[in-house]
Formats: C-alpha cells, sequence, structure tokens
C-alpha cells in the first residue's frame, strides 16, 4: 500500500533519532526551563482553563470553535508542563567548570578554523539548549563529540554529509 501516510522503516538498533540523549545543562538552561514551566503552570494554563469554562457556558460545544480552539491548545500547555516537570527530575545541572580547562568539554566556547580558513564559533551544551541563531550545539552532535577531550591547536575531522570536514581549533573558553 502506498501512499503519503505511510513512512519508511527504521530498524530501531541502527536509528540514530533512539540513540539515548545525554541529561545534562548549564545552570542558565535549566533555569530557562524552570522559567518557561513556571509561566505555563501560573499564567497560560489558569487563562486557557478560564477560556474553556467561558466558551464551555456559552452553549453547545460541538459548533463552538472558541471551545474547540482553547480546549485543544489547553491540553497542549498540559502537555508541554507534563514534560518539562519530567524532563527538569532528569537533567544533571553542570555547575562547575572541567578539571582541565585546557580541554573541550561541556559548556566550552570554542573557535574553529575550518579548510578553507573560515572562522565557526560555537558552544557546546545539553539536547535541551540548542540554538541555531546563537551557534550552541548539542554534546551528542557529531561536531561536539569530534570536538570533546581535544585542545588548541587540535585538529577535529567531522563526518558530514558533503564529506570528512577538519577543523582545527584556534580558541576555548569556559565563561563566554
Amino acid at each position: 500500500m502506498k501512499g503519503r501516510n505511510m513512512t519508511r522503516w527504521r530498524d530501531p538498533a541502527k536509528d540514530p533519532r533512539q540513540a539515548p540523549k545525554s541529561n545534562l545543562i548549564t545552570p542558565e538552561g535549566a533555569s530557562r526551563l524552570r522559567a518557561i514551566l513556571d509561566h505555563l503552570s501560573r499564567v497560560k494554563r489558569p487563562a486557557l482553563s478560564e477560556k474553556v469554562g467561558e466558551a464551555a457556558a456559552q452553549g453547545d460545544r460541538s459548533e463552538n470553535a472558541d471551545y474547540t480552539y482553547n480546549k485543544k491548545e489547553l491540553n497542549r500547555v498540559i502537555a508541554r508542563i507534563t514534560y518539562l516537570t519530567k524532563r527538569l527530575d532528569e537533567l544533571q545541572i553542570v555547575d562547575r567548570l572541567p578539571a582541565d580547562t585546557s580541554k573541550v568539554f561541556f559548556g566550552a566556547y570554542v573557535s574553529l578554523e575550518d579548510e578553507n580558513g573560515e572562522q565557526v564559533h560555537l558552544r557546546i551544551v545539553g539536547h535541551d539548549e540548542i540554538d541555531t541563531k546563537k551557534r550552541w550545539i548539542s554534546i551528542d552532535a557529531p561536531m561536539a563529540k569530534a570536538l570533546l577531550s581535544k585542545q588548541i591547536g587540535d585538529e577535529a575531522k567531522v563526518l558530514t554529509p558533503n564529506g570528512e570536514m577538519f577543523y582545527t581549533i584556534t580558541a576555548l573558553d569556559y565563561t563566554g
């Protein structure tokens, strides 16, 4: 049977999306997640509950678009609250510098130079803190795995969709 709802079967043992994610997070990332959870719990959920109650009081719920929309939004917020609560319990906050700050570890700001001489600046953070605009990458990313335990001047080989790329570490900092 072919159709747009068909997906390709992937062997769970070989699927990279099934690989366990690290449970590390920076103190800033943890406080940001707690602030989101607090906002959802104290502000967003009560406001949506009130809107759902008002829409339900208007009568027929089957044709009430306001009720349907707000109920779906409330369920989405509740699911997000549940996820964040469980996730925050699982996370391990890394609030100290590594013993050897001359090597790349979790929380490091790293400057790299690729084969073409272009500079790349990134930070290695937890899975929940990824930010492409700031160039913060997950510690589980291939680039981060290639950089771990390297020092300034070391070369890292990263396998990309376009082939192998080589990067040289030009700077390393933990303070940002």
